[in-house]
């Protein structure tokens, strides 16, 4: 019988596909990322099904939509009726691990999480809401007991120390004692310190990069950028180096012949450009995401450009240990793309958004195209709505950071029309309520939409 991987999610909390410098960001700020995606399978275009902390984890934690187990806003826990991905994995003997940031424990505040909001975790060092409870140098988390546990040096750094700890102990265990485990490791870099809204980098970094290249669309539009991404490059940047710190432990006590590594983001971030707030919104900036897994089957899978989404990632950790996917999973293991066994992927995905406060609203995302639609003023606040209006349309091809929205341009009607109706196909197969989607007004202006042919 062959012996079941060890899995270990590295897991960072809004991080913008474009700081990789296997996306071309020039900073070199993912050396150990680029390089580990490279051997293992990069999922290029992967993206985010609701770009918001808590919602997007419970995607992860059940491979259900937001909209269907009724997680669509931050501030709700877990649905006790979802499948919960630590539970799949303890039945077939697995030890499940969690560490860091949470977001899925309703009205228990940002400390310890009680034992019955923890989807199912055998081993537990976290907070509900890391942000909350902790600054860069004060990490504080609650073990499965209670118990308030306080980690030394900058939150990365304390937080990859305890991992190590315990990676350290698994390689130790007895041959008799010893169990697969899969552990995520949920960091809160680099996001934002919710008490003033800033990006502290390490001592020492401050001014690493100061004068580093802002991507295209916080360039050209007003937001909060000019003032962060320097906090944030160093941040994104001691991120990476734990990840080449986590693989040297691997690599020294042995564990790496049989684990499997997978690197997720929740989220991207806007800085203010696209609302009056970081997220939330289906623009690249919020959406896109890294998204890797390398040893073991998915090593020498290449750089795929399938529509995919943060919702496989609960069915793909599944199939990497054998476990059969059950049918109320929404998302679809990606493992067969490390085979090219592409022939039906879906050409399109389906990104909801919204939280309190704002309208709801749904996205279709193609290789070449995003289309979303938002919800009145009247139901703001609200999961879902019987209505929506389109409102963003972008040629990503000719517009990668979507600063011509064509929406209204007569020229694209036809490419509109059948992204509306890919929209109400993903919408159903969501499991939602139909809804009337009213067509913005037309005007002849805008780009051509074109079709180039190959160079000669």
């Amino acid at each position: 019988m062959k012996e079941q991987p060890n899995i270990l999610v590295f897991f960072t909390d809004q991080q913008r596909w474009d700081t990789l410098g296997i996306n071309g960001y020039t900073e070199n700020l993912t050396p150990n990322f680029d390089r580990l995606a490279r051997q293992g399978t990069f999922f290029k275009q992967a993206v985010s099904p609701q770009p918001v902390c808590g919602p997007c984890r419970s995607c992860l934690q059940t491979g259900q939509y937001a909209s269907f187990t009724g997680n669509w806003r931050n501030g709700v826990g877990l649905n006790p009726d979802a499948p919960h991905l630590a539970e799949f994995f303890k039945a077939e003997g697995y030890r499940t691990s969690y560490m860091g940031k949470w977001h899925l424990s309703s009205g228990t505040g940002p400390a310890a999480v009680p034992q019955e909001n923890r989807g199912g975790y055998e081993d537990w060092l976290a907070a509900n809401a890391v942000e909350g409870v902790s600054g860069p140098y004060s990490s504080v988390l609650w073990n499965e007991k209670d118990e308030e546990v306080r980690l030394p040096g900058y939150r990365v750094d304390a937080q990859t120390d305890a991992m190590i700890r315990y990676l350290k102990d698994r390689a130790e265990e007895s041959e008799d004692e010893s169990r697969p485990f899969m552990l995520i490791n949920s960091y809160l870099e680099p996001h934002h310190q919710n008490t003033d809204n800033s990006y502290p980098a390490p001592k020492g970094m401050e001014n690493t990069y100061q004068g580093a290249p802002l991507p295209p669309d916080l360039q050209m539009l007003e937001g909060s950028a000019p003032a962060d991404w320097a906090g944030y490059c160093a941040m994104i940047k001691r991120l990476d180096e734990a990840l080449g710190r986590t693989m040297d432990v691997l690599i020294s006590t042995g564990l790496v012949e049989n684990t499997v590594v997978v690197f997720i983001s929740d989220h991207g971030c806007h800085f203010y450009t696209r609302n009056g707030e970081y997220k939330r919104s289906p623009h690249e900036s919020s959406v896109r995401v890294p998204f890797a897994f390398w040893g073991g089957a998915w090593d020498g899978g290449g750089e795929r450009n399938e529509a995919t989404s943060l919702l496989d990632f609960m069915p793909s950790l599944l199939d990497t240990a054998g476990i059969e996917i059950p049918k109320e999973i929404h998302g679809r293991s990606l493992l067969p793309l490390t085979r090219n066994e592409n022939k039906d992927w879906p050409e399109a995905r389906l990104i909801q958004f919204g939280d309190n406060g704002m309208c709801p609203g749904r996205a279709v995302r193609t290789q070449r195209w995003k289309y979303a639609v938002t919800a009145p003023d009247e139901y703001s606040g609200q999961g879902s709505a019987p209505e929506y209006i389109e409102t963003h349309l972008y040629d990503l091809q000719t517009d990668p950071y979507e600063l011509k929205n064509i929406v209204t341009s007569e020229v694209h009607a036809s490419v509109k029309a059948a992204l509306k109706k890919q929209l109400a196909d993903l919408m159903q197969e969501a499991f939602e309520a139909p809804a009337v989607i009213v067509d913005s007004p037309m005007h002849k202006f805008g780009q051509r939409q074109v079709e180039y042919p190959n160079a000669i």
